[in-house]
């Protein structure tokens, strides 16, 4: 046992030196490389306060408004390794929009609602959502390592509750029992990664020995926002309950660094799935080319795009939204433009509980008994006769 926890520290020490990348900002130049590749000092020296941040970041009036706002939920959190990539200089940086409130985030529009997607209505015990037939989503914990400022569950994230997810364990796993249909398990958040690898792996452990579970998710957004969240002991302690996949996070190709992808090379290294979803989000990733890039870029690291979300109609996000023709429109420009496996599925979170619901360009043009006319990606027609 000495000498397995030995090599692990080994491993870990050689990631460090050979990733580490000295951060360009002045304040954390005398940081120990074996610190700042430590998640546990990542979480532990987040920036939270307009204080703190003004002296790096040349913040706009909006901001301070915002950051003086921002208070108890969704305060702002940015982990160290995020600071660095925020251009200092520039508002409409995509890594800075992200993570730091503006007075944006506080006008509310009508049709804004504090559940979008009506989790809380179809939550039968704490910390279990039961919308889809033979699936689930478990709410493992409110934290996060930061909090995107397009966040869906901002009515939860960013408290800490002295209850753990163990404290609901028990009747989570009853209802699971008592519903044999429910084959599928998403573990999200909050993001579970916050919590330790003993913890999480008492989590999994539980819910795989349901009979029925014959699948689970972890949904994280970690390995882009503290990738050094992502050890050797994390992926040793996953790869034990294949099949399991991780459902990642990725809104921009300038989330995906060095350090990024070290963290998704060790978690699909070993036999770990991975996949993405992108909130489609203004200013940020609704240029066509920009989407394309991103999923180029997360080709390369082994992850495959997935979905391509609708920003939902959650109170405070409405700066961050388009009109649902942009994300088709972005479709139709992926879509035989590139490799199919570069496409993901844009779809709209039906407002109130309506779950996913894709929405694409239209290549039916018309259709009778035995006659469909149909376009392709250049917008030529042909006709498909079944008999």
């Amino acid at each position: 046992m000495v000498s397995e926890v030995l090599q692990v520290q080994k491993i870990e020490t050689q990631i460090a030196k050979k990733t580490l990348e000295a951060p360009h900002l002045s304040l954390y130049k005398d940081v120990d490389p074996l610190d700042w590749e430590d998640w546990h000092w990542q979480l532990k020296n987040r920036i939270r306060t307009k204080e703190e941040l003004s002296k790096v970041i040349n913040l706009t009036p909006e901001e301070e408004e915002g950051l003086s706002q921002a208070k108890g939920r969704m305060a702002m959190s940015i982990t160290p390794y995020w600071l660095t990539l925020i251009d200092p200089h520039d508002p409409n940086c995509p890594i800075r929009r992200q993570s730091i409130p503006t007075k944006y985030e506080f006008i509310i529009s009508p049709h804004e609602m504090v559940d979008p997607c009506a989790e809380d209505r179809d939550s039968p015990v704490a910390g279990l959502v039961h919308r889809y037939p033979d699936r689930v989503l478990i709410l493992a914990t409110e934290q996060c390592a930061m909090y995107c400022r397009h966040c869906t569950r901002r009515r939860l994230v960013g408290v800490e509750h002295k209850e753990t997810i163990l404290g609901r364990l028990e009747s989570i796993v009853d209802y699971l029992k008592a519903n044999r249909k429910i084959r599928d398990v998403l573990i999200s958040g909050g993001d579970p990664l916050m919590l330790e690898d003993d913890i999480l792996e008492a989590v999994i452990q539980k819910i795989r020995a349901v009979p029925s579970v014959e699948f689970l998710r972890i949904g994280t957004r970690m390995p882009v926002t503290l990738p050094q969240r992502v050890t050797s002991g994390l992926v040793s302690m996953l790869r034990k309950y294949s099949p399991l996949w991780v459902s990642l996070h990725f809104n921009h190709p300038k989330e995906i660094t060095k350090r990024c992808k070290i963290a998704c090379d060790m978690l699909a290294d070993g036999g770990i799935p991975l996949g993405s979803q992108t909130v489609l989000l203004k200013g940020i990733n609704d240029r066509p080319y920009i989407m394309k890039k991103l999923m180029h870029e997360l080709l390369k690291i082994r992850v495959r795009p997935y979905y391509i979300y609708q920003c939902d109609l959650v109170r405070g996000t409405h700066h961050f939204r388009t009109p649902v023709a942009v994300g088709i429109n972005i479709i139709e420009k992926l879509r035989g433009h590139t490799t199919g496996y570069a496409v993901p599925v844009y779809v709209v979170d039906g407002p109130g509980g309506g779950g996913k619901i894709p929405v694409g360009p239209n290549y039916v043009l018309s259709q009778a008994k035995g006659k469909y006319v149909l376009r392709n990606y250049k917008g030529k027609i042909y006709t498909y006769l079944e008999e």
